[in-house]
């Protein structure tokens, strides 16, 4: 009843904002943690959460940390960050426990900011990401928040402290990176249940034991893929400049292990559905610049053959290391990994162009193109536009080229990749 008490009596300012000395106390122990070098970081962590859990008005603390974290979110938005970016970094960099406080105070920004315009505003990606990620406001008031949020998780708040400060260390320490372009609602009007069945083939090849059926479904997704992308295309052009569409862009995650051959793996897929990947090996993601219809594309085959591909590459680790070959594992699936990617590049590339081709040749009577000869050129500026986009966004950029090290290896890759539903 003490404890509480105090609480009550230090609620104090009748206008619910947090006090000077709260805020003060606040700005200290976080200036400490954001600049602290990394040796000396669990010292300044645990200084910081002794010194706002002892602070005597714990609402006033409670608040005043909200309204910092929402700041640094809103800083994170202005940088060019999104929120499934944001918190795909910080469970890169600290794992998961942190993550429940991040899209908490993702969900008191978008509170705060109601009404007023702001990043995000009107953008159907943005939505989807927050859907995603259940931000919400769950908590009764931001005075509270800090109890609240120790109870949920069944810490300490001594432990809660330490792990919201560090937490804003992360966020408030990230780079400003190339924004990507809203994706609105208003988008171009295709055949949608193509998607749908491209999905299920998908789904179909991912759960299939048998290499001859992912094969014959590989063959099937990958002609809906390109018909998809030409019916969009030459919806577009029919639509005219003034009305068409113009490049976006989309971020990908790529997860350790072997980030190398995972990024390897999306600019093959990337490049072969008219597209451009950037890999950011620093923070954990490729950037897909390309045609929304395009881009919805690379997601779905990128995230179908990795999963194909990781799901192979284990069985023929486990046959690997089986044999007493252990020393070599990691060698092994990297140099698995990097030549089905090469692999997936040459099978998608040759696939794509033949059913482009067929696409090209069946609907080139559409509305406003009358041979083939006037329906190629639309997809090559398309190709053009991209590039250009994509040089925009990423002006100084390094290629890279990975070596597999291991024969066995590369050899069980290349053939994984032939079996491999091109989804």
């Amino acid at each position: 009843m003490g404890e509480r008490g105090r609480r009550q009596r230090g609620q104090g300012r009748p206008d619910g904002q947090a006090g000077p000395d709260a805020r003060e106390l606040l700005e200290r122990v976080l200036g400490a943690v954001r600049y602290a070098a990394e040796d000396a970081l669990d010292d300044a962590l645990d200084a910081g959460a002794s010194a706002l859990t002892a602070a005597e008005d714990q609402d006033a603390v409670g608040r005043a940390l909200v309204a910092a974290a929402v700041a640094d979110v809103r800083r994170c938005w202005e940088g060019g960050w999104l929120p499934a970016d944001l918190v795909r970094m910080l469970r890169r960099e600290r794992g998961a426990d942190p993550v429940p406080f991040l899209v908490d105070m993702i969900a008191a920004e978008e509170r705060d900011r109601a009404g007023r315009p702001g990043p995000g505003t009107g953008d159907e990606r943005w939505a989807e990401q927050l859907r995603e990620l259940e931000a919400r406001i769950w908590w009764e008031g931001d005075g509270g928040y800090l109890a609240a949020l120790a109870g949920r998780a069944r810490a300490g708040r001594f432990e809660t402290a330490g792990r919201v400060l560090d937490v804003l260390r992360v966020i408030h320490r990230l780079p400003r990176i190339p924004p990507v372009a809203p994706r609105t609602a208003h988008r171009p009007v295709g055949d949608h249940r193509m998607l749908g069945r491209i999905r299920a083939l998908l789904a179909k090849a991912e759960s299939t034991g048998f290499p001859e059926e992912a094969e014959a479904l590989s063959a099937k997704a990958q002609e809906l893929m390109a018909r998809y992308s030409v019916d969009e295309a030459l919806l577009g052009a029919a639509r005219g400049a003034a009305g068409g569409e113009g490049p976006g862009a989309c971020r990908i995650g790529v997860d350790a292990p072997y980030e190398s051959a995972k990024a390897l793996l999306l600019d093959a897929v990337a490049e072969a559905n008219r597209c451009r990947a950037v890999w950011s090996s620093e923070l954990g993601f490729s950037t897909v610049v390309g045609f929304e219809a395009d881009l919805e594309l690379v997601e779905m085959l990128y995230t179908s053959l990795l999963l194909q591909g990781t799901t192979a590459m284990n069985r023929a680790a486990d046959r690997h290391h089986a044999r007493g070959r252990s020393r070599r594992t990691r060698d092994f699936r990297e140099s698995f990994l990097i030549a089905y990617a090469g692999r997936i590049r040459d099978r998608l590339t040759t696939a794509t162009r033949q059913a482009t081709e067929e696409a090209v040749r069946e609907r080139a009577h559409g509305p406003g193109l009358d041979t083939a000869a006037e329906a190629l050129p639309v997809l090559a500026a398309r190709e053009v536009a991209v590039g250009e986009a994509a040089e925009r966004m990423f002006p100084a950029t390094t290629a890279h080229r990975l070596r597999g090290r291991d024969a066995a290896g590369w050899e069980q890759g290349e053939a994984a990749a032939d079996r491999a539903d091109l989804g």
